[in-house]
């Protein structure tokens, strides 16, 4: 029996979840958590042997402190509109599964399976647009700047919250056009955010 823990926050969707994999033979749903903060907790309580969690779970990111307190319960990401910067960054750490929630019933249920035995468990069009996805080319720096800007703040404000000189932010903002083939900020941010960087 695969002891399933599920951290989803929209209840129907979690009941849907529990619903798909307890209706499986070899799946017991023994646990659900609604926020991040609650999901190594639950897993170390109910010995869940995977974690099945929604990528857009509230609270900080979870995969990491799961992988470290939880090493033996496997990481199966679930997001509703998974783009290839996801994939690749979540299956780079300690995930061994990625899904859209579209995916089919039966192939959620697999997808368990394969992760329960220490195997990856992706859908073939999730790894195909990961693996043609170019990897971040941003700094952290620029990262912190384009962030910024995403929100509609001019470089004076961006300068300000950042403590750098206007300068400095209008030369970031060059290099991540450039590093980006932006025509402009609202573009690199358009760029950024389909790729997963943001």
């Amino acid at each position: 029996m695969i002891r399933i823990l599920i951290a989803e926050h929209l209840p129907l969707v979690r009941r849907g979840l529990h619903a798909t994999l307890g209706a499986e033979p070899d799946l017991r749903v023994v646990a659900e958590a609604v926020r991040a903060e609650e999901v190594v907790r639950a897993a170390l309580s109910s010995e869940a042997d995977v974690a099945v969690v929604d990528l857009d779970l509230p609270g900080p990111a979870v995969t990491g402190d799961l992988a470290e307190h939880v090493p033996r319960c496997g990481l199966l990401i679930l997001s509703a509109a998974p783009n290839p910067g996801q994939v690749r960054e979540a299956l780079a750490g300690p995930a061994l599964g990625f899904m859209s929630l579209c995916v089919p019933p039966e192939r959620l249920a697999e997808g368990v399976r394969q992760v329960a035995a220490g195997r990856q468990a992706i859908e073939a069009e999730l790894a195909v647009a990961a693996l043609q996805c170019a990897s971040n080319p941003l700094t952290r720096r620029e990262l912190d700047v384009l962030r910024i800007a995403a929100g509609g703040a001019r470089s004076t404000e961006i300068a300000d919250e950042l403590f750098l000189s206007v300068g400095t932010v209008r030369n970031h903002l060059s290099r991540i056009m450039c590093k980006t083939g932006a025509r402009n900020r609202l573009d690199a941010v358009r760029i950024a955010s389909d790729s997963g960087w943001l």
